[in-house]
């Protein structure tokens, strides 16, 4: 496939257009359930059993190449059926390009690590492990790295106490 990157062919207006969005559609049918843009930065929410073979995709093909992790974070909707949305912040280095992959995942539901894609993801997939408790399989080291061990709970949930837990 070949995708032109000339901005002038992508205005940010309709996100379906976007070189990635089209590219994951054409290669991945069904994986993307959504899409959307807010002032020029355009996203894909992608079915959390596909996240991670679209995420390599657009890491290692030439034309896209999301060469970058800049950020994995995650939130918390808790009265969602499926209550965690992961956002993979992406950038191009060759083509000065952005885009988003979301994802979401159940309570309990572990999402796949993408350590192995960009090395930056393991401090990243350990910060939303400690603060959300979103546990991400095939991680090479999944354990807290802000709270102490035994802390209990994850204080970035919205159903955490406001004047946290003193139990440890």
């Amino acid at each position: 496939m070949t995708v032109d990157w000339n901005r002038q062919n992508f205005s940010g207006d309709n996100p379906e257009e976007h070189p990635a969005i089209v590219s994951i559609q054409e290669n991945f049918p069904e994986s993307v359930v959504g899409s959307g843009s807010f002032r020029g930065e355009v996203w894909g929410v992608v079915k959390s059993d596909k996240c991670r073979e679209v995420l390599h995709y657009l890491a290692l093909e030439p034309a896209l190449s999301y060469d970058f992790l800049s950020d994995l974070t995650a939130v918390h909707f808790p009265r969602e059926d499926e209550p965690f949305e992961i956002v993979y912040q992406l950038y191009s280095i060759p083509n000065n390009s952005r885009f988003r992959v979301k994802t979401t995942v159940a309570e309990g539901q572990e999402a796949d690590s993408v350590v192995s894609i960009w090395q930056a993801a393991d401090w990243m997939e350990r910060e939303v492990y400690d603060l959300l408790g979103v546990v991400f399989s095939g991680h090479p080291d999944m354990r807290r790295i802000m709270n102490p061990e035994g802390f209990v709970g994850h204080p970035l949930r919205k159903d955490f106490p406001t004047g946290g837990r003193i139990k440890w």
